[in-house]
């Protein structure tokens, strides 16, 4: 085995030899793949504390306001409960993350998982010690058909490896081919995805009395994963916590 590694490792000096790794934003080269250049770093925000106890959404990118701590729920949350126990982003959904979101998203991209993980699994680390598995968001068949791969997947696949977790891609299903949410308001998001998942019945006695990470993208008004967690919960998942990959901070600003 020792062997096999020395020959892997010589392959990929010598890839990187001649096509050097590079950033995915800026095109710089770095030291390894997965890196981003300190000029991409410093233009990325990443999502911090203090932040919403429940929906994680951070309190410091709203206000000059005295802050709340980690223990405050937010004004949408004081208002309706939420059906995840905790949602957490990496990043902050902006100009320079949708760069990066949208290259792996619709762009084949795929090998930014890489980059991606270690940043879920430092947003997922309350929960993702007790977790059970991870389930992404699925998208319906017509649209994995034409985009080839579901970006949720791709995560959810890569977190599972690094924090040593079993994922279930196939766990839900998305029954409903629904129109895309970028043009809608955020009642407008909740009546699209409302009914559009189910779970696969061969996963009813996995789910039962499990922790289980739902994983996406992009959190935007939380309809998308918040129809996907009651799905879970309803099925019997004892705790479900939500995480993407980044989240819009000001989703008040899409009604």
């Amino acid at each position: 085995m020792l062997k096999y590694d020395n020959i892997r490792r010589s392959l990929s000096g010598l890839a990187d030899l001649v096509l050097p790794p590079r950033c995915p934003v800026t095109g710089e080269i770095v030291d390894r793949p997965g890196m981003v250049s300190p000029s991409a770093w410093s233009a990325l925000r990443f999502v911090s504390a203090p932040q919403c106890r429940c929906c994680g959404l951070p309190f410091d990118l709203l206000s000059d306001a005295v802050l709340p701590d980690d223990q405050t729920l937010c004004g949408s949350c004081l208002a309706d409960s939420k059906p995840y126990t905790q949602a957490r982003a990496s990043l902050v959904y902006d100009d320079a993350s949708r760069a990066l979101i949208l290259g792996f998203k619709h762009g084949d991209q795929t090998h930014l998982t890489v980059t991606f993980a270690p940043w879920l699994l430092v947003a997922a680390q309350e929960f993702i010690g007790s977790a059970d598995a991870i389930v992404p968001v699925p998208l319906h068949w017509v649209r994995l058909l034409r985009r080839r791969y579901n970006q949720a997947a791709l995560l959810g696949h890569a977190l599972g490896r690094l924090a040593e977790k079993p994922c279930w891609p196939d766990a839900l299903l998305r029954r409903k081919n629904t129109p895309t949410q970028g043009h809608l308001n955020a009642r407008q998001r909740h009546e699209n995805v409302k009914s559009a998942f189910a779970l696969r019945p061969e996963y009813a006695e996995q789910i039962a009395g499990k922790n289980i990470i739902l994983i996406d993208d992009v959190y935007t008004t939380g309809a998308t994963v918040e129809e996907c967690v009651g799905v879970l919960k309803r099925a019997g998942a004892q705790r479900v916590d939500v995480l993407t990959l980044a989240r819009v901070v000001r989703p008040d600003t899409l009604a």
